[in-house]
């Protein structure tokens, strides 16, 4: 992880808080909207299962996640426009949301926008949607392709330049054909982070 570190603050720097955010390319390109996938099973650093909610507002053609504490206190993942993603793409974002509850980001203080920490921790939950795809949906090769297309036909559509959009999938290629679990994963963050078990 240290290795990437670099290179991924300055990618990520460029992207803000909509790097983490699918676009719709449905919603560009004319074609109906794609089916909503059912959210994964999650469960945040304490134990405490996390709920999803589908919401729509905002931009039509936008999907986005936000993982989150609702107004009672409990860990929720609110799904946005996800109808205007395609289904591999809203299953990197439902995973990439759990992550946050998964490494305790939720609870933790947020770092400042576009900080090296706060791009980091998207960074981290990047690789852990993309282990926990390639692990527990078994997605090939030809799935992280297909991520790999949703991503960079949303992010092209938002505006980002190429090295935001290459340096991403990247990234999350890297991750991808690691060794490992998301969840050896996670724990080595949560240890780094004096965390750990």
């Amino acid at each position: 992880m240290r290795e990437i570190l670099p290179a991924m603050i300055a990618v990520l720097a460029l992207c803000g808080e909509a790097w983490a955010q699918g676009a719709g390319e449905a919603a560009a390109s004319g074609q109906p909207p794609y089916e909503v996938v059912a959210p994964p099973a999650c469960v945040n650093d304490k134990g405490e299962p996390v709920r999803f909610e589908d919401r729509d507002g905002g931009r039509a053609d936008l999907a986005a996640g936000m993982a989150a504490r609702d107004g009672d206190g409990e860990p929720v993942v609110y799904r946005s426009n996800y109808s205007a993603t395609p289904p591999d793409f809203q299953r990197f974002i439902d995973f990439h949301e759990c992550a946050h509850h998964q490494t305790g980001d939720v609870d933790r203080p947020h770092p400042p926008r576009n900080g090296p920490e706060h791009l980091m921790n998207e960074s981290i939950s990047d690789c852990v949607a993309i282990l926990r795809l390639r692990d527990e949906e078994g997605y090939g090769r030809a799935g992280f392709e297909r991520v790999a297309a949703a991503m960079r036909a949303d992010m092209e559509r938002i505006g980002f330049p190429e090295i935001s959009v290459s340096s991403r999938i990247a990234n999350i290629e890297t991750c991808f054909a690691r060794d490992g679990s998301a969840e050896d994963f996670i724990e080595v963050v949560r240890e780094r982070r004096g965390e750990g078990k």
